[in-house]
C-alpha cells in the first residue's frame, strides 16, 4: 500500500463510516433483511459513486463555476430525497421488510448517491486534499476506486449492523 493510499484511507475513514444518508439507508435495509437484499441498491450506489467521482475528478466540477445555481438545486433535490426516505422509514412498520413489494433496487441506490449532498462535499474535499495525486486521469481513477471501495466496506458494515440490531430487537432485548 502506498503512502498516498494510506493517507487517502485515513482521510476517508471517518467520512465513510460516520452516520449519513447512505449509511442510515443501508442500516435500514439491513434491518429489513439480510445483506444480500441490499446487494442491488449497493451496486447502484457504488456504480454511481465511481462514475460521479471520476466525472468530478476529470473536471465536471467546473460546471458549478459555469452554473452557480446548480449546487443550490442539487441541495434542494438532495434534501427532498432525504425527506422522501425519512417518510418511507416512518411509514414502515414492523414486519414490512422482506415481503415488501417495494424493495430497493439498483436505481434506488444510484438515486441515493446522486441526490446525496454529503457525497458531493466529500468528493470535492477529497480532490482538493489529494489534488497532486489526482493530477492525471489514472490518478483520478485510482482515487475514485479507493473511495468507492472504502464506501462499499462502510455500507456493508452498516447493513450488517442494521441486520444484527433487528435480530436483537426482534428477540425482545431492545428498550
Amino acid at each position: 500500500m502506498t503512502d498516498s493510499t494510506l493517507a487517502l484511507l485515513v482521510f476517508l475513514f471517518p467520512l465513510a463510516f460516520s452516520p449519513g444518508p447512505g449509511n442510515l439507508f443501508f442500516a435500514a435495509l439491513g434491518a429489513r433483511g439480510p445483506l444480500r437484499e441490499a446487494a442491488a441498491p449497493m451496486a447502484g450506489y457504488h456504480m454511481a459513486t465511481w462514475a460521479v467521482t471520476v466525472a468530478m475528478g476529470l473536471g465536471a466540477f467546473g460546471m458549478v463555476q459555469v452554473l452557480p445555481g446548480l449546487t443550490r438545486w442539487l441541495g434542494y433535490a438532495g434534501a427532498g430525497y432525504l425527506l422522501f426516505l425519512a417518510a418511507g422509514l416512518l411509514r414502515a412498520g414492523p414486519g414490512s421488510g422482506l415481503n415488501s413489494p417495494d424493495r430497493a433496487g439498483i436505481g434506488t441506490g444510484a438515486a441515493l448517491l446522486l441526490l446525496n449532498p454529503k457525497a458531493y462535499v466529500i468528493i470535492a474535499l477529497m480532490f482538493a486534499q489529494f489534488a497532486e495525486a489526482a493530477g492525471s486521469p489514472g490518478g483520478v481513477v485510482w482515487i475514485a476506486t479507493v473511495f468507492t471501495l472504502n464506501n462499499l466496506a462502510a455500507f456493508a458494515l452498516w447493513t450488517v449492523l442494521g441486520e444484527r440490531l433487528a435480530a436483537i430487537c426482534g428477540a425482545g432485548r431492545c428498550g
